[in-house]
């Protein structure tokens, strides 16, 4: 037919075979300069043969059967007189003009002559009403078929003869005009249309790479130029071309999956919609070719467009009745095919509605119906395919079904979302609403039952709420999605009616964290007494106990959150609860521990006045004290340098934990769904924003009130212990080197360079224990606690100290380099922070260097305050000018008139009375030393004795009454 076409349009084909072509090639090689010189259209030729053989290839034509062919065609074309072309006329030239020695084999040759025979039964007994004739047609064609009869009974002239009356025959029909009035053609056409078109496919189908059925060959534009030749005779015009086309490209893309191809074949279906009747002659045109079809069970009358449109819409709408199932691997097909099915499914409607504005009404109506169907029977048909296998897959992983039965709904929830939702809603916006009401409705028939039964948090239950909940959220978000598409709030969110999960889970994930917390102080108890105050190891210098502490939080914290439930303000208060009183307990146990640091300080020796003797005397000895406590004893004993260090160390771990732990659970909370967000849509935009802050508001005050809480407390025990820290290592682990040795008997004789290299062990194995981060306030406290032994050694040195004036200046370089010390050059304390803690003993040592005289009428002064009841030394302080200070200045005073002044007014005993130390070892825990040590600290003053505060308090009373006496 293609041939014929080319031939009778006037292309010029090679009709030689391939050898003449060859030699003619070698013979004519000299001349190729001047065939080069040639007009163009001499290469047109050649290029039409490159193309007919591209077409043989692809349809799988012998050469043989190519070359007589083609020049049997040839022959029949120039001896054609008629003006028309048909089938019949082709069929019949060549059954004239080829004979069986023009194949190569006989059974080629019987196949293809029956083939001719067919065809022109099929298109002449089509065309004849009368059983006379249709009888005749019937016998000679038989004649034909048969290769015995045919071949060889039948001489040529007896050939001749059958095939000139089966062309009287088809030159009767081909003059015949056509039925329905068309004019231009013929009743044989319009009888057999249906064997044009199928032709007109096959060569549309030869535009397919015969090894690759997905892909056009390069050469298809060229060739569909060709294939266009043959309009005329097959009765095709451009919107037939365009419908067949379309239809081959949609059936490749059926068979291959090439989505390119769906894309072509929906291109040419909208150049027919877009094309539309002219005349009325195009409209007679395509009223005559009329099909038959069922469609919905009952028969329908459809012209040749309609039911190629017909038939890509029962695939189409076939794939889109599940569509869950046959695109959610591809996906991409999904907006094609639902493209093409609305433009094709629509056409039947689109042509015989008249009215342009009616016509859009009725195909949005028709299309919004289709879809919501669509979307209904897919989401039936996937919420059944999930509920049918899931009891098996339940006994094969165990879990419980409704648990799986959600996660596989959010899956098909998630691609209706993000897939196909987004592709509905461009001509149905509800269709998310339809599907996830569908849902919900399927899912929560099962889930209420299983509701109704639940009374504690069992595996089961968690799965399924957790499961049930998220789904509910995910359906919520679908339900919604065509209002936050259009920027408005749902006013049919009220419609949806969310499972009772919060009102199921409130109750038991509350019981869930008072078992937690029962569970956990309980582990906390057990961990602490257990904690031996050892370092993990050189880089984890905490307690293990407060790591396995933090362990079991945190691991209740993940279990809390991982259950993907509902929760509310009092689920966190709850939590936060738990943490609390975990972490409270634990620094509480850990203050239980600690000592007060009054508790190290030496016994206050008694007030002496200095005197040297030259006899021997029988010496007193320090009997002034109480007995520690027992348990106070063990404890202070039990609270060494190393373990307060990883005291220490534990309580920075914990203050570093706390805010992880607080920023891990503000980021778990605000993941999670809180109850009162689930009707924050119904609410108005005001209303709304205002409950907002005011949970965000509730939420802070509960993460301070729990967390800002723990942290001070734990900064406390921080300070305390810093504090016990520089008091045990100057008054207690220093106490026989520093206190008791430095100036004892006499300044030159007891500097503090001897004493220095004691601090720097003491510091070193401090530095080696305490975290980076508290070095700097450790040493700071034994700094302090370190000026504050040194003003001990001035004021509450006992008898073996006593200062000259030519004393002072060893005693302040001696201050110095202690300060020195802390400084380190730079690389230890702020010189800042040294000089103010060293401030009161410099002030001490300005005091011892004055005049004697001068102090006496300082205590005189300071000795009318105490009279008027103003008496600083309650408030647990000493400051420079109190008369308490200076009376201990004078009793450490190595001058006759102080002597002199303390024995008249205060009758204090000499200092050689008394022995150089207290009674027995200062780590001794004799009841005598434990007594000493009870009693207060080195700047208290004794209650009971001689020298006692009130005794002295007395004692300055009456001395400032008889000076006023005297003075009148």
């Amino acid at each position: 037919m293609l041939l014929a076409s080319m031939i009778f349009s006037g292309l010029e084909i090679h009709v030689m075979d391939d050898k003449r072509r060859e030699k003619s090639s070698k013979f004519s090689s000299g001349l190729k300069g001047k065939r080069e010189r040639k007009h163009f259209q001499s290469h047109i030729p050649e290029r039409h043969s490159e193309l007919i053989h591209t077409i043989r290839v692809q349809m799988q034509i012998s050469e043989a059967i190519d070359l007589c062919t083609r020049q049997k065609l040839a022959q029949f074309a120039s001896t054609k007189t008629c003006e028309r072309l048909d089938i019949p006329q082709i069929s019949l030239g060549l059954l004239n003009g080829i004979i069986k020695s023009d194949f190569l084999y006989e059974k080629s040759y019987t196949q293809w002559k029956k083939r001719q025979a067919n065809i022109l039964e099929e298109l002449l007994c089509s065309t004849i009403n009368r059983t006379a004739e249709h009888q005749t047609i019937g016998s000679l064609l038989a004649k034909v078929k048969n290769s015995t009869e045919w071949d060889v009974i039948m001489s040529p002239s007896e050939r001749f003869e059958v095939l000139l009356a089966i062309r009287e025959v088809v030159l009767v029909f081909s003059s015949t005009p056509a039925q329905y009035g068309v004019s231009g053609e013929t009743y044989y056409w319009t009888a057999g249309y249906h064997l044009n078109i199928r032709l007109y496919e096959k060569l549309l189908f030869g535009l397919f790479d015969v090894l690759e059925e997905g892909q056009l060959i390069e050469e298809a534009d060229e060739i569909l130029k060709l294939i266009k030749l043959t309009w005329s005779t097959l009765g095709i015009n451009e919107k037939l071309h365009n419908a067949l086309f379309g239809w081959v490209l949609f059936q490749q893309f059926v068979g291959t999956d090439e989505a390119f191809l769906l894309d072509y074949a929906i291109l040419e279906v909208q150049k027919v919609l877009s094309a539309d009747i002219n005349s009325e002659k195009e409209e007679l045109y395509m009223s005559s070719l009329m099909c038959s079809a069922v469609w919905n069970g009952r028969p329908i009358k459809l012209h040749l467009v309609q039911a190629v449109f017909l038939s890509m819409s029962i695939w189409c709408d076939s794939k889109l009745q599940d569509y869950h199932l046959h695109f959610h691997q591809n996906p991409c097909f999904f907006r094609r095919v639902l493209t093409l099915e609305l433009a094709v499914g629509n056409y039947t409607c689109d042509e015989r509605d008249e009215n342009k504005s009616t016509k859009c009404d009725a195909l949005d109506e028709i299309a919004g119906s289709k879809l919501r169907t669509y979307v209904e029977t897919s989401t039936k048909a996937t919420y059944w395919r999930v509920a049918n296998t899931i009891d098996l897959e339940s006994k094969i992983e165990r879990t419980h079904p409704l648990a799986l039965i959600a996660n596989e709904l959010r899956l098909v929830t998630e691609r209706e979302l993000n897939i196909f939702f987004p592709v509905l809603r461009q001509w149905y916006p509800e269709a998310g609403m339809v599907s996830a009401i569908l849902l919900h409705q399927f899912y929560g028939e099962r889930l209420k039952p299983f509701l109704k039964e639940v009374s504690s948090l069992t595996e089961d239950v968690k799965l399924v709420l957790s499961a049930a909940d998220m789904l509910d959220h995910d359906l919520a978000r679908l339900y919604s999605s065509a209002f936050e598409e259009n920027g408005l709030h749902s006013p049919c969110s009220l419609q949806f009616d969310h499972y009772k999960i919060e009102e199921v889970c409130r109750p038991i994930i509350l019981e869930w964290i008072i078992v937690q917390h029962e569970r956990i102080l309980e582990w906390t108890g057990r961990v602490f007494d257990l904690e031996d105050w050892v370092p993990l190891s050189h880089q984890q210098k905490q307690a293990a106990s407060a790591i396995e502490v933090f362990r079991i939080i945190e691991e209740t914290v993940d279990q809390l959150f991982g259950l993907s439930l509902p929760m509310n303000i009092t689920h966190l208060q709850a939590l936060l609860s738990v943490i609390f009183h975990t972490l409270d307990a634990y620094l509480l146990k850990m203050f239980n521990q600690i000592v007060g640091k009054q508790h190290l300080y030496p016994p206050v020796p008694p007030l002496t006045r200095y005197e040297e003797t030259v006899f021997p005397v029988m010496k007193k000895k320090w009997m002034d004290c109480v007995l520690l406590e027992e348990e106070v004893n063990d404890k202070r004993n039990a609270l060494t340098t190393s373990t307060l260090c990883i005291r220490l160390n534990t309580l920075k771990y914990i203050q570093k934990q706390v805010d992880m732990l607080e920023d891990g659970i503000r980021k778990s909370w605000a993941l999670v769904r809180p109850s009162e967000n689930e009707t924050s849509e119904e609410k108005p935009l005001e209303t709304s924003e205002s409950s907002d802050r005011t949970s965000t508001e509730s939420v802070d005050e509960l993460f301070a009130a729990t967390f800002d809480s723990i942290k001070d407390t734990a900064a406390d025990a921080i300070r305390k212990i810093c504090d016990f820290i520089g008091a045990r290592i100057v008054f207690w682990d220093l106490r026989d080197s520093f206190l008791f040795n430095l100036y004892h008997g006499t300044v030159e004789g007891a500097r503090l360079d001897i004493i220095v290299p004691y601090f720097d062990t003491a510091l070193n194995h401090i530095c080696s224990l305490i975290d980076d981060n508290l070095r700097d306030l450790v040493v700071s406290s034994i700094c302090k606690a370190s000026m504050e032994g040194y003003v001990w050694v001035l004021l509450d040195g006992g008898p073996s100290r006593a200062f000259s004036v030519s004393d002072i200046t060893m005693m302040e370089d001696d201050l110095n380099i202690l300060k020195d010390l802390f400084v380190a050059d730079g690389y230890g304390l702020p010189r800042s922070l040294v000089e103010k803690e060293a401030s009161f003993a410099h002030q001490i040592l300005n005091l011892l260097s004055l005049q004697t005289e001068s102090l006496i009428r300082m205590l005189m002064s300071a000795s009318e305050h105490i009279s008027a009841g103003e008496d600083s030394h309650k408030h647990g302080g000493r400051f420079l000018g109190d008369a308490h200070t200076l009376i201990r200045i004078l009793c450490h005073k190595k001058d006759k008139e102080a002597t002199k002044f303390l024995k008249r007014q205060y009758q204090l005993p000499a200092s050689s009375e008394y022995d150089d130390s207290p009674l027995g070892d200062s780590n001794s825990k004799s009841p005598l030393m434990a007594d000493l040590l009870k009693r207060s600290t080195s700047f208290r003053w004794p209650d009971k004795g001689s020298g006692s505060f009130r005794t002295i308090q007395k004692k300055l009373r009456q001395a400032t009454s008889e000076i006023r006496h005297a003075a009148r």
